[in-house]
Order: structure tokens, then sequence, then C-alpha cells
């Protein structure tokens, strides 16, 4: 990968629906050069532009991380059965220890996650235990990750644009026009105006109006993804801890300003914290481990789940180096 792609790439996670014309300047190339770069980066499924549920979905919609123990020689089977499912947007191999597999579920609301557990996960031929963590706030999300490829000079410049004031926390009720413009946008966070129209039977206007309320009231959030080599082959990992209440703030403000922090959440269950974390190696989880301990003395780490091998991240089909090599559209909303 030249530096190129990388900056390419980490502009986009900062801006995902930005013009190739719009980021020529900071990056210092032409807007051909960057369509050309971005068309090689996509066919080989290097890098990928979706949306994703915004920090609205997790005040009024249901998020649980769910671990599941299976049967040896079954695990495999069971993680491509799961990503054909809609409501497992991410699927996850995992180290030994307490899981076999990490499974992130979205649903619209509780009854659904419920049902999506008892009916098509506990039944699969294979499945010892499961084990549902169900998240009570959403810290951090995935869209936060950054590559940090850019200078400050590039970073000043791509953000000093593009800004757009948030919306009021008020509840955004959904049409058919939305739910369209949501599924096309899963697949491709960077279709065009003229794409979107004709998908939902609108306008291009229409399209530019309805984006801009998804996404300034949370209902949606644009992500730029990456295999493993453009990302620098993290390792992930997953802490579930233990805080008393009174801390759990603290915690999570500390879990949040690490760069390598994916996901801080709250959660139910015998543990009140789960995080995962993109690091360098094996050796890097203690590290951090202690490090927050320190940091955090009544923290306690109860489990610590190594992601050996990710087949599905928020609906995007991966091969064992991360690429992307197809879509399960998920439609969480």
């Amino acid at each position: 990968m030249s530096e190129l792609d990388l900056a390419l790439v980490n502009a986009l996670q900062l801006r995902p629906r930005a013009s190739w014309s719009e980021l020529a300047p900071p990056l210092g190339v032409t807007a051909s050069t960057l369509a050309r770069r971005w068309e090689r980066l996509t066919a080989e499924g290097l890098a990928w532009v979706y949306a994703a549920p915004g920090r609205e979905y997790s005040r009024t919609r249901c998020t649980a991380f769910v671990l599941v123990r299976c049967r040896p020689g079954t695990r495999t089977r069971i993680a491509q059965e799961l990503s054909e499912r809609a409501e497992a947007v991410t699927v996850e191999l995992t180290g030994p220890g307490s899981a076999d597999l990490l499974i992130d579920v979205l649903a619209p609301d509780l009854p659904a996650l419920t049902r999506f557990v008892t009916t098509h996960l506990e039944p699969l031929p294979g499945v010892i235990a499961v084990d549902c963590l169900f998240a009570t706030s959403l810290y951090v999300e995935g869209s936060r990750w950054r590559l940090r490829s850019l200078d400050p000079g590039q970073l000043s410049a791509l953000g000093r644009t593009g800004a757009r004031p948030p919306e009021s926390a008020a509840t955004v009720e959904l049409d058919a026009v939305d739910r369209a413009l949501l599924d096309a946008l899963v697949g491709d966070g960077r279709l065009g105006l003229a794409a979107l129209a004709a998908h939902t039977g609108t306008s291009p206007a229409t399209v530019r109006r309805r984006l801009h309320r998804l996404s300034d009231s949370g209902v949606l959030t644009l992500r730029c993804d990456m295999a493993n080599a453009l990302a620098g082959r993290p390792l992930p990992v997953s802490l579930l801890g233990r805080v008393p209440a009174r801390d759990i703030a603290a915690v999570h403000r500390a879990l949040a300003a690490l760069p390598e922090c994916r996901v801080v959440a709250a959660v139910t269950g015998r543990t009140n914290i789960f995080a995962t974390l993109w690091v360098r190696d094996l050796g890097d989880i203690q590290r951090r481990e202690t490090a927050l301990c320190a940091r955090l003395p009544t923290l306690e780490v109860t489990d610590r789940i190594v992601g050996l091998h990710t087949v599905k991240r928020m609906g995007h089909l991966l091969d064992e180096d991360g690429r992307r090599i197809g879509v399960r559209p998920i439609r969480p909303w």
C-alpha cells in the first residue's frame, strides 16, 4: 500500500462522502488520481465506505454482545450460518477462552433481539452455550477509530469544511424512502445522489435533504473501513470488566481516550464494562491492561477475548486477510 492509499482512507474516515475535488487539495493530487485509487481499493476489497447505525441507535434500539460456546469442529460452520443473518451484524472467531464466537447483534427492540437469540442462535447444531451482554450505554463505536496517516495540516484542511451542527435528540420516524436510502448506503456509502435518487424513486434534492436529516440526527453514521493490511494488521481484543457504579464514567473516559479503542459500552450481566481494542500484538494486551488497572484501581478485568478472524463486520463479509468479499445488508433500523 502506498502512502497516498493510506492518506486517502484516513481522509474518507473523516469525510466519507466528500467529493474527490474536495479531497484533492489536502492530499496534494488530482481528483482523477483519487478516483482511480479508490476504484482500485474497492475493487480489491481493501477499503469501503458504508452506513452504520449512529448515536441515536443506542438510545432508542437494542445492541448486544453475544458470547457463543461451540462444540469442537463446529464454530466455522456456525459463524458462516450466522453471517447470513441480518441481526448478526458482526461475527468473529475468537481464541481459546470463554467464547468461541463473539457476535454483535442489533435489533429494533428487545423482543426482536430475544427472538433472534432463542429462535435462530441457540437451536443451531453445535451451539453449547450463549451469553448475552446487553448494552445499556454505547460510549464509543467503530466509526471513531482512525488510521492516523494524515499530517496536522491535512487534518486541519479536512476539518474546516463539511461540518454541520447536530440536530436535537428527538426520535426520527423513518418512512419507506428513508429505509430504501439506508439499504443502499449500507452496501455503498459513496453512491452518488443520482444513483440514490433512482434507488429510492425520488429526486437528488430529496436524497440530499434525507441524508442530512438521517446523519445529523444520529440515525446513521458513515464509516470508511479497510482490510487488515491497510490498518496495520491489528489484533482485536475485547475486554470484559467490572467496576463500581460510581467509577463507570471514569473508566469509559479512560478507555475512550485510547487511540486503539474501537468500542466502549456499559453492559448488563456479571460484568458492566465491554471494550474492544485493536492492539499491535499479544504482548500489547497485557501492557494495556496493566496500564489501565494502574490508572483505574477499582477496575477488575474479568476476561480477554482475542479475535482470530472477523467473518463479517457490520454486514460486510471478509476473507482471512480482512478484505471485503461480499455484503449481507443489515437492517437494524
